[in-house]
């Protein structure tokens, strides 16, 4: 990906801060989470398909920065507007470590109603320790005791969602304990066909990612997770934190005290506006659900505590098709404030203290949809964001205040 802005010009910050960059080899280690099936043959190019496995998976996997450079001159090159070489990304080893049983699990009749079978909680039980043992095990190595997790979109493949994660790693400073949950997409059915295969996969994966962030949270030592999804990820994403929020909420916790969650990112979210509402606010919209022991529906209850943060760009072509595709009044991924409505630009204003709209205008590509990581000044605000936790409007975030929680993101030469 291109240098993100905030490590180019006159005012640059350093890449590495937290690492010394004279160690940084052109290897990113990541962990994974996939209910992808594996590949059936040997010789079949990536190690996952597009398929789905019922069961979920973890390892690590390598990916490659090329050609060889000395730690110091890959960091200088990573931030050069111009690069000198071209710094080329491709997938190394990735080794399984261990398997969760196959959903659903199976049940058998006990004295006192129904069980989990014995021999599949033993399963769960020793690869949710491994987890465990595996996260805490690179917590201790990391400058940051934090993780920042990634959830592709639609029609990536394993490769994809590998590489997309570890140059945004690399770009975060390599502080973070970095992840990925990938779900089965990537088929090569055709646009229709393909797609909504897609999309059945992602609503298969929100029980899978759901385990995935409780047990990442559950790890002793780890402070703070933040979680970036992109286009269809962020249905799946938001589908698991409403099944999350509920259970906090039920608990008479939050989001951020019971999963450790900080920063929520939406880039490019593939979802109607109101589909969007209905999940990230579910709690707020059922006064009837119990809040610890029973329900409170004029009572004050906690927020969330966590902060979420939307790319948005009317130059997204993908969504524009998806817009299409489902005769949606708009996805939130093209959301304009010059479009709505003085009723829906109130709603959005309500929803100001926990999340940001980021609009980004001009984004690159033919399809202009991976802007996040694709374009400096995009890229360099969710740097901004995630590795130095800055709100919005604060100085080091190029933005523009348009309506609350509506910002854009100035273009160059607007400073």
């Amino acid at each position: 990906m291109p240098a993100p802005r905030l490590y180019t010009g006159a005012e640059a910050r350093p890449l590495f801060t937290a690492v010394d960059p004279a160690s940084q080899e052109g290897s990113i280690d990541l962990l994974y989470l996939t209910d992808r099936a594996p590949r059936a043959e040997a010789d079949e190019p990536l190690p996952y398909t597009a398929e789905r496995s019922h069961s979920l998976a973890w390892g690590s996997v390598d990916v490659e920065i090329g050609p060889a450079l000395e730690g110091a001159e890959l960091a200088a090159e990573s931030v050069r507007e111009e690069r000198s070489v071209d710094l080329e990304l491709s997938l190394g080893q990735a080794t399984e470590k261990d398997r969760f049983p196959p959903v659903p699990y199976p049940v058998e009749a006990s004295e006192g109603g129904v069980r989990r079978a014995p021999a599949a909680m033993d399963v769960h039980e020793q690869a949710a320790r491994s987890l465990r043992a595996e996260v805490e095990r690179r917590l201790e190595s990391a400058p940051r005791k934090e993780i920042v997790l990634y959830i592709h979109g639609y029609a990536n493949t394993f490769e994809d969602a590998a590489l997309t994660m570890g140059e945004m790693c690399h770009f975060l400073g390599r502080e973070f304990v970095c992840a990925i949950f990938t779900w089965p997409a990537g088929g090569t059915r055709g646009l229709m066909a393909g797609y909504n295969v897609d999309r059945e996969s992602g609503d298969f994966a929100v029980l899978h990612l759901k385990q995935t962030i409780r047990m990442l949270a559950d790890t002793p030592g780890l402070e703070r997770l933040h979680v970036l999804a992109h286009s269809r990820g962020t249905y799946v994403l938001t589908s698991a934190l409403r099944e999350l929020n509920v259970e906090a909420y039920i608990g008479g916790s939050t989001l951020a005290e019971r999963f450790k969650m900080r920063h929520i990112v939406l880039a490019a979210p593939d979802m109607d506006v109101d589909v969007a509402a209905t999940k990230v606010f579910a709690v707020a919209s059922d006064p009837d659900l119990p809040f610890g022991a029973a329900p409170r529906p004029r009572a004050s209850f906690p927020p969330p505590g966590v902060h979420i943060t939307v790319y948005s760009s009317k130059s997204d072509k993908a969504l524009g098709l998806s817009t299409w595709l489902f005769g949606s009044v708009l996805r939130l991924g093209r959301a304009d404030i010059r479009e709505f409505t003085p009723e829906q630009a109130a709603r959005a204003a309500r929803i100001a203290f926990i999340a940001d709209i980021i609009e980004v205008e001009g984004t690159p590509g033919f399809i202009g949809h991976s802007y996040f990581k694709d374009d400096p000044d995009a890229s360099a605000d969710l740097i901004a964001l995630l590795r130095y936790d800055l709100a919005a409007g604060s100085p080091g975030r190029p933005l523009e205040e348009l309506q609350r929680p509506f910002w854009r993101i100035r273009p160059r030469g607007d400073d």
